[in-house]
C-alpha cells in the first residue's frame, strides 16, 4: 500500500514537551516579548510544526495605543506593531478573526486548501495570496478574564494534520500565562510614563518607593502657566475647556520631552518640569537645552492661534520661569498616597518668577542664577520682591520679547 501524498510531518514529542516546558518556565532566555516568540517559534519548528506566519496580539493599558501585536515568519524579525484606537473602528479590524475572538472567545480554523473553506473573512485573501493553507487562531486567556489571541499558518500542502492543532493547543495556556507577565510589566510601565514621567517610573520600578525616599538633584526648573485660564473656565463648557487644556500641553510637553526635560506635575493649567544637571560642567548645557524647549514652546502656541479650541476671541498665551537650583527629587505624602516630584526653595523661587512674568506680560523670563549660564540670550527687567524670600530677584527676560 502506498504512502499518502504529502503526509504531514509528524512532531517531536520530546521537542515538544521541552517547548512546552520552557513556556511553563516563564520563557526566561527571551529578554524582550519578540523574544519569547521567535524562541518559541523555533523550538517549534524544531519539534516538527510546519510553522509559517505566527502572530501574537495582546491588548494593552495605554493612553495611545489599543494594543501591540508580534508576527513571526521563517528566517526574519519579529515585527512588533503598535495598534492606536483607532484601528477599533476600522473595517478591517471589525471583519478580522481577532476581533472576533475577542468578541466570542472561541478558536477559529480555516482550512484554506479545502475548496469548501467558508471565505468569512477579508484577511483570509492575504493569506491565501503567501499560498498559506491553513489558519489556526487561539484565545489567549488571562486570568482576569481578559481574552488576547494567537493566530498560526502553515504552507504546508495538507495543512495542519491534528497532531498539530493538538500541539498547537497545548502551547495557548503557557504561552497566555507568559504574554500575561509581560502584558503587566508593560502596563506597570506605560501607566508609570503616562502618569509620573519616564525617568521618575524609572526610579518607582527600581523600588524607591518609600515615603521620604529623596535625593538632592541639580537640575533646571521649569515652571509654566496658561493665561487667562480663570476667565476661559467660567466662560467655556468644561469638555471644551478640556480640550483646550489638552491642546494646550501637547504644544508644550514634546518641546521638554525632545530637550531631554522631564515632566512632573500638571496642575491644572500649570506645568513643573526639570532638565537634571549632573555635575557643574553641565549647567549651561542643561540651561541651553531648556531655553530651546522654550522657544519651540513658544512658536508651538503661537502657532495655535484661531484653530480649534483655542479660537476663543481671545489669543492663547503661556507664561514661563527658568531657574537653577538644587530641589529634593522622590516621594512625598501620606502613608500610601504618595506623589513622586521635587520639591524645595529652587521650586517654591520659580513659582515666584512665574507670577512676575504674568505681572509684566513676558512669556519666559528667568533668575539671575538661570540668565547666568547664558547672558547673551537675556535682559534685566528689574530687582523684585518674591513673597516668602527675603532678598529680592533680578529678573530677566528674553531680548526677542523686549
Amino acid at each position: 500500500m502506498s504512502a499518502p501524498l504529502d503526509p504531514s510531518p509528524p512532531t517531536e514529542p520530546a521537542a515538544l514537551a521541552a517547548a512546552i516546558g520552557w513556556l511553563a518556565d516563564g520563557a526566561r532566555s527571551a529578554v524582550r516579548s519578540q523574544d519569547v516568540l521567535e524562541q518559541l517559534c523555533l523550538r517549534l519548528v524544531d519539534s516538527g510544526l510546519p510553522l509559517w506566519r505566527v502572530a501574537v496580539f495582546v491588548r494593552t493599558l495605554h493612553p495611545l495605543q489599543m494594543g501591540r501585536s508580534f508576527v513571526w515568519r521563517p528566517d526574519r524579525e519579529v515585527e512588533v506593531s503598535e495598534a492606536p484606537f483607532q484601528l477599533l473602528d476600522e473595517t478591517m479590524f471589525l471583519t478580522s478573526p481577532v476581533q472576533r475572538i475577542y468578541r466570542t472567545g472561541e478558536a477559529i480554523r480555516r482550512r484554506l486548501a479545502d475548496p469548501e473553506c467558508p471565505d468569512d473573512f477579508p484577511f483570509l485573501d492575504e493569506l491565501r495570496a503567501e499560498h498559506v493553507t491553513d489558519y489556526l487562531a487561539l484565545p489567549l486567556n488571562f486570568t482576569n478574564g481578559e481574552i488576547h489571541v494567537a493566530t498560526f499558518t502553515t504552507r504546508q500542502p495538507r495543512g495542519f494534520s491534528q497532531e498539530h492543532v493538538a500541539a498547537l493547543e497545548a502551547v495557548g495556556p503557557p504561552l497566555a500565562r507568559v504574554a500575561e507577565v509581560r502584558a503587566l510589566r508593560v502596563t506597570a510601565i506605560s501607566l508609570l510614563n503616562a502618569y509620573v514621567g519616564h525617568k521618575a517610573g524609572e526610579q518607582i520600578l527600581a523600588g524607591r518607593i518609600r515615603r521620604g525616599d529623596v535625593e538632592r538633584i541639580r537640575a533646571v526648573i521649569w515652571l509654566s502657566d496658561m493665561r487667562g485660564f480663570t476667565r476661559r473656565a467660567d466662560a467655556m463648557a468644561p469638555e471644551s475647556l478640556i480640550e483646550l487644556l489638552n491642546l494646550f500641553y501637547d504644544n508644550l510637553v514634546p518641546a521638554i520631552e525632545a530637550e531631554g526635560g522631564e515632566v512632573l506635575k500638571f496642575m491644572g493649567d500649570g506645568l513643573l518640569a526639570i532638565f537634571r544637571i549632573s555635575d557643574s560642567a553641565d549647567a549651561y548645557e542643561a540651561c541651553a537645552r531648556a531655553l530651546r524647549a522654550a522657544k519651540e514652546a513658544q512658536r508651538n502656541i503661537a502657532a495655535l492661534q484661531g484653530v480649534g479650541p483655542a479660537d476663543t476671541g481671545e489669543p492663547l498665551r503661556f507664561g514661563l520661569a527658568l531657574h537653577v537650583g538644587e530641589a529634593l527629587y522622590g516621594n512625598i505624602g501620606a502613608g500610601a498616597r504618595l506623589d513622586f516630584t521635587c520639591i524645595g526653595p529652587s521650586v517654591n523661587r520659580a513659582a515666584r518668577l512665574e507670577k512676575i512674568a504674568s505681572r509684566l506680560g513676558r512669556v519666559v523670563v528667568a533668575s539671575t542664577a538661570f540668565a547666568r549660564c547664558m547672558p547673551e540670550e537675556f535682559v534685566t527687567l528689574g530687582d523684585f520682591e518674591l513673597a516668602g524670600f527675603r532678598e529680592p530677584e533680578t529678573v530677566f527676560g528674553l531680548r526677542h520679547e523686549g
